[in-house]
């Protein structure tokens, strides 16, 4: 059976580091604030002209510097995101010419927060029928660009960053004990798309638009449909909830990632936590979440590994792998 492993990972944040105290003398909040609401300390916002295509190639480039590979070795791209450079055409065209890639194709995947692993799932069909051998698969956002400033319950919260991994096509035996994607689990419900959505578009109103959010709805739904796929996940791949090693969630807020481990009943000493660094980065919080706990050395050749997510639509998933 063909599986797609991770060959590598890799990420990118921008230099300007936004502290909670920036927001203190524009907003009515405080550092103590956010931190005991979030868990948020800190997040990253792109400089100037800065676009999203340009965090993605960073962090594809540094994926592939990990796996030992080029550009002429990839044969897809997948980017997921909500802050695309422009309308069309899609930001994984602009990170293949970035990175120098004049064969294989590439397009994007929009299911907000949700969306790296809606693409990781989409790579690893791929890669399972045989239509490519290594497909990188990116997360990039620039929400700092769709941000109201005067909104203290949503621009706290949100940060710019790009993560992504290198997988490629592997044999294993078919059973719970190969590595790589092992099985996702997707889903979706429009009848909630005004709990978390941008109140602009092409279509209707011809602007880019603003985050809005219902955060109590949005926490409530967070916290029982993220446990729900993850289980769903695990019974798909064969493993049990006590076989997991490492929880990679959503890094949207602490509280919702606390509640999540312990429906799964998993302690936080097994999930990874990037969220008080980097703010909630939609498409890119999972993939730089890899990548962080990659470069320290926390993943062993063998571990079970749940990654899962929840965002706009609402569209919510999870994916199992074996590192």
């Amino acid at each position: 059976m063909r599986r797609a492993i991770v060959r590598g990972t890799g990420h990118y944040l921008p230099e300007r580091v936004v502290e909670n105290s920036w927001f203190e003398d524009k907003l009515d909040t405080t550092d103590e604030w956010i931190r005991a609401r979030t868990g948020i300390e800190r997040r990253h916002f792109a400089a100037e002209g800065q676009r999203t295509s340009d965090l993605g190639t960073r962090a594809a480039q540094a994926a592939l510097a990990k796996a030992g590979l080029t550009p002429a070795d990839v044969d897809a791209v997948i980017v997921a995101t909500s802050t695309p450079d422009l309308t069309f055409p899609s930001v994984a065209t602009m990170v293949q010419a970035g990175l120098g890639m004049t064969r294989g194709f590439a397009y994007d995947i929009q299911a907000v927060c949700a969306g790296f692993v809606f693409a990781l799932a989409n790579a690893d069909a791929m890669i399972r029928a045989g239509l490519a051998e290594r497909v990188l698969v990116i997360g990039a956002e620039t929400f700092s660009r769709i941000m109201d400033w005067t909104d203290r319950g949503t621009c706290v919260l949100f940060g710019d960053g790009a993560g992504a991994v290198v997988l490629e096509a592997a044999e294993g035996a078919g059973t719970a004990q190969d590595r790589g994607i092992l099985a996702t689990d997707l889903n979706s419900d429009g009848q909630y798309r005004e709990l978390l959505y941008v109140d602009g578009g092409v279509a209707s109103t011809g602007t880019a638009g603003h985050l809005r959010m219902q955060g109590n709805l949005v926490f409530r739904h967070a916290v029982e449909k993220l446990a729900e796929t993850a289980h769903h996940a695990l019974a798909k791949a064969g493993i049990a909830a006590d076989q997991v090693d490492w929880l990679v969630p959503h890094q949207a807020n602490l509280r919702i990632i606390e509640a999540t481990a312990k429906r799964m009943h998993l302690p936080m000493e097994k999930v990874v936590l990037t969220v008080a660094d980097h703010g909630n980065t939609s498409a890119a919080s999972i993939p730089l979440a890899l990548s962080v706990a990659d470069s320290q050395g926390r993943f062993k050749p063998g571990d079970v590994l749940v990654a899962e997510a929840i965002g706009g639509g609402l569209a919510w998933g999870a994916a199992v792998l074996r590192w």
